[in-house]
């Protein structure tokens, strides 16, 4: 058996691109997690972006669930001095109404909350993008003026106060907090992307 004669110089070469060899593995290593890393990074904010604009998309909501419209905006009929100012969804007395978006109570009692006897019970609500929406013929009132209310949030029940041949909730999306402001509610929730 022959002797394996290897030098100092030898064995100091082969640590030495060992080392090389390890060193480059840890700096591909180290250049590829930036890589990847930096790739998260640039993603995140891409899909915070995509789930903000879901939220936003979503951010209207139907007044009440499980409805039927009724009286739509403009109708003519004999029920009103002037055509209708808003869209009525006939639900039984005592469903819960919920804001259909967040902002804060500028009006809410009787006598339409300051609109007329025919709203009855009623609240309106201002929003950050200069609307107002308006809920009327309440049984209830569960907010106050000032109340900062979030979309979807419990505001009241539905009834029959007021100019009512039944009970239903009537809703106006308004440009003021005042009646005689209404725009059609049923197309500016659509716009908004709730379905109707």
């Amino acid at each position: 058996m022959s002797k394996r004669v290897t030098s100092r110089h030898s064995r100091m070469s082969l640590l030495r691109s060992r080392a090389a060899v390890l060193a480059v593995g840890v700096g591909a290593t180290a250049v590829l997690g930036a890589g990847v890393a930096a790739a998260a990074t640039e993603a995140a904010p891409q899909a915070a972006v995509k789930t903000a604009a879901t939220k936003a998309t979503a951010s209207w909501v139907d007044p009440v669930k499980r409805y039927t419209l009724s009286a739509g905006f403009n109708q003519a009929g004999n029920l009103w001095q002037h055509n209708h100012s808003g869209q009525d969804f006939a639900v039984p007395t005592g469903t819960e109404v919920v804001a259909a978006h967040g902002g804060t109570v500028v009006k809410a009692g009787g006598n339409g909350a300051g609109d007329g006897p025919a709203y009855g019970n009623a609240v309106v609500i201002k929003h950050g993008n200069g609307t107002y929406s308006q809920y009327a013929h309440l049984s209830r009132i569960d907010v106050r003026i000032g109340q900062v209310v979030a979309t979807g949030q419990h505001i009241a029940l539905s009834g029959s106060t007021g100019n009512s041949t039944g009970p239903h909730l009537h809703f106006e999306i308004r440009t003021t907090p005042n009646y005689g402001s209404a725009v059609n509610p049923v197309a500016f929730l659509r716009g908004q992307g709730v379905t109707v």
